[in-house]
This record gives structure tokens, sequence and C-alpha cells, in this order.
């Protein structure tokens, strides 16, 4: 749009993004609809966690062989779907691509979300989670586990500042908004740190997000490559390799890319953000989702390739129930449905339309967390010693309805945090999204405006 606007133009311009941002926040029949069946669904899977507790891990389908069940399947999902927010925020943002800007704050809200309740997810697989605090006492520098909590935390803290930043002169824009309730308005003015929308203002904002943008970079790539080395370090077949830091991120990229276009859909379908969330993004994210597919389909070859050309003794057991044993079915779904038949398709412009991406990204997203599964689960079933003299469901992995609760109880969290936070803030930035229309003061507009 024209950088030089009438400033009547300005004005209804302004009002019109601020009014379809703000009819968006708050409480409505809606939420308390959305938030009481989440609520429901998680006493409910409480209660599982609760027998969980109660009668000791055995409850679970993990035993002596497969210690790693659908936990840890989970946590390897949660970490990789929350490193989205690093690559919409930092590595595109720092490349300046410009479309990103209504897609930002999603993305970081989805990266809270995943990585707060991914250490939950750690203590579901504790037997004795009061002992948690004992990693943080007498945790040694050289356990992988410490550097994955450190990791974990770390991230968080810096999406956190990350998604703070952003919304303070969108705060200061909606704290004399009419539609919003008093206290409402009470809590942007004080969060909003006494924002006046100077140029000096920005030009610290700007440099802010820019260091944290480069700070949160090497964490990203830290928490899921710590994650890898929690396999990689051992010596188990199907685990020990040298490139699971790079197949772990790139499958990340693929995961988060994937949840954040259904996010999009549905707060553009629900939110009404149809003149924000645009098939533009859409197209451009399709674009991109099929670009880190490609990279995750070179590092699914390499991985499966190498062991099959060199078929040691181990790795062909554990080659062999993949590709043709117990774990077939669910191993060639994967490869198919969430990641060859969706690159096909989204190659095609109309497949990258919002319906249709939606519903690929979704078999996407089933696939990356069934894919985390088939690392976890197989390579555990398969040890250097025999199996011999156990109970029969001691040598395959069958996940209990107890354990499944639990997990989904995992998702509900994560649910419930991103519902909280995208009714309490703006989800498109109003600063940003109104300097881009060549509005160049919304502060001092909206301000006029509320008088």
């Amino acid at each position: 749009m024209d950088s030089t606007l009438p400033v009547d133009a300005q004005k209804s311009a302004l009002k019109k993004i601020i009014d379809d941002v703000a009819r968006n926040i708050g409480i409505n029949k809606k939420f308390h609809a959305w938030m009481g069946f989440l609520t429901l669904l998680l006493f409910v899977c409480l209660y599982a966690y609760y027998i969980q507790l109660r009668d000791g891990l055995g409850v679970a389908g993990i035993r002596d062989y497969v210690s790693w069940g659908m936990y840890i399947a989970n946590f390897v999902f949660f970490v990789a779907s929350s490193l989205i927010g690093m690559l919409i925020t930092a590595v595109l943002g720092l490349s300046g691509v410009k479309w990103i800007t209504p897609v930002a704050r999603i993305a970081e809200i989805i990266a809270i979300g995943f990585a707060a309740v991914a250490g939950l997810v750690i203590v579901s697989d504790m037997g004795r989670p009061e002992r948690l605090v004992y990693v943080f006492i007498y945790g040694r520098i050289q356990s992988p586990i410490l550097w994955d909590v450190t990791v974990v935390t770390t991230y968080v803290l810096i999406s956190l500042i990350l998604l703070y930043l952003p919304l303070i002169p969108d705060l200061k824009i909606l704290s004399r908004n009419p539609m919003l309730p008093k206290w409402l308005q009470k809590t942007y003015e004080l969060l909003s740190i006494n924002w006046k929308g100077t140029n000096e203002q920005y030009q610290l904002l700007h440099k802010a997000i820019k260091i944290m943008s480069v700070l949160i970079v090497p964490v990203a790539l830290a928490i899921h490559t710590v994650t890898s080395w929690l396999f990689a370090s051992t010596s188990r077949v199907g685990w020990d390799s040298t490139i699971f830091g790079p197949y772990f991120v790139t499958g990340a990229f693929v995961a988060g890319t994937a949840f954040l276009i259904i996010a999009m859909y549905f707060f553009r379908k629900n939110y009404k953000l149809h003149d924000y969330l645009t098939d533009f993004h859409f197209d451009k994210l399709g674009k991109l989702l099929v670009l880190v597919s490609l990279v995750y389909l070179y590092f699914n070859i390499n991985e499966f390739l190498v062991p099959a050309y060199k078929l040691k003794a181990h790795d062909a057991v554990h080659l062999k129930a993949l590709f043709s044993g117990h774990h077939a079915p669910m191993f060639w779904s994967v490869q198919l449905f969430g990641l060859l038949i969706p690159i096909v398709l989204m190659l095609f412009k109309k497949f990258r339309k919002p319906l249709p991406l939606m519903l690929i990204s979704l078999f996407v997203v089933i696939g990356s967390w069934f894919k985390r599964y088939l690392i976890v689960v197989p390579t555990q079933e398969h040890p250097f010693l025999p199996i011999q003299n156990v109970p029969e469901n001691f040598k395959l992995y069958q996940p209990t309805l107890i354990e499944t609760a639990i997990t989904v109880a995992s998702f509900v969290l994560v649910l419930m945090i991103i519902t909280v936070l995208s009714k309490a803030f703006p989800i498109i930035t109003i600063w940003e999204t109104a300097h881009e229309k060549g509005i160049h003061e919304p502060e001092k507009l909206s301000i006029d405006k509320a008088e």
C-alpha cells in the first residue's frame, strides 16, 4: 500500500485492523464450551495419571526392554513442533522475509505451548516424579539429560521474550480500545511499560527483537540436537548414527510447519482473519513445507540406505522389522502418507490452497508423531542379548489405555495454552501490519480514535 496515505485513510485502515483483531480477544460462549470440553478431557486423563502414580509404570506398556514408549516418542514430537517459532521468527525473520508478519505470533504461541509441555511429558515417564529435582541438584554435566533440561528451559524463556517484545506496541494500541473490558485495558496499559511509539523506542525494540532472534537459533538447534544425542550417544542399533542431530532438526521443521498451517487455518476460519491469513500465506507456507520435507526425505533415505547397504547382523534384524516385519504397516504408512505423497501433492498450486493444504498438513503431523514412535520403540525390541525367560508381553511393546490417556493429556495442555494465549493477546501483530499498510504512528492514531 502507498506509504503516503492521508491521515483520514490511515485512521480508517487502522480502525479496521484493530476491530478485526480486538473482536477475537476475550471470553465468549465458544471459549467456555471449548475450554470446558478440554478441561473435562484433561481431568479424565489426569485420573489415568493418578492410576499410574498409585500402581506404578506397570500400567503402561513400557517394560524392562522397551522402557521408552509413547511418552518419549511424544516428548521428541513436542520438542520438534516447538522449533517452528525459531524457523519463522528467527531464520525467516532475520532473512528479511516480509510475508511472515501475520503468522509469526501464531508460530511463537505454538512454540511456547509445545516447549512448555515437553517437560511435563518427561515427568509422565518417571516412576518417581518427585525425584525430578535431583536432576538439578545432582545433575552431571556429562549427562545429555541435564543438557536437555537446560536447553528446553532456555528455549521456553527466549520464546516468551520473543512473544512479548513485539506485543508491546499492540498492547499500547489496545489499552484504550472501547471494545475491550476496563480490566483488560488496564492490564494492557501495565504490560506496555510506558510505550509511546517514538522512533527511539522502535529502534530499541527492533534491536532487542533482532538480538533475541539471533540467540534463539543456537538454542533451538541445541534443543533438538541434544534430544537426538539422548539416542545417538548409545550403541543401540537404529540409534547409533552420526546424523541424528540434523536428522531430528529437519524433521522438527516439517512437524512444526505442518502444525502452523493447521493452526492458521482454524484461526483464519474461526477468528475471521481472511484479510490477514490469505491464500498467499498458505501458498508460501506450502512451499516452505515442501522444502523442509525434501531435506527430511534426504535424511530418511540416508538413515536407512547406509545400514541396509552394509547390513550388519543386528542392523538386518532391525531393518527387517521396519520394512517387512511387525512395524512395516506403520513404517510404510508414515513414509507414504506422511512424507512422499504430501510432497508430490504440494508441488501443485491447487493443493497449496487453505483447505487442501490443511488436510495435507494433518497427515504430515500424524505421520510425524508416528515417525517418532518408530524411532523410539523398534530399536528397544531388538537388544544385543537374547530375550528369554520373560513374560510374552515383554517381547513386543503394546501401548495401554492408561498410557494413551496420559499422552492425550499433553496434547490437551498444549491446546489449552494456545487457546488462552490467542484469546488473551492479539494473534495478528497490529503495529507491523499497520506499518506495512503505510500507517506511520498507529499508537497516536489509536489514541485519537479512542478519544
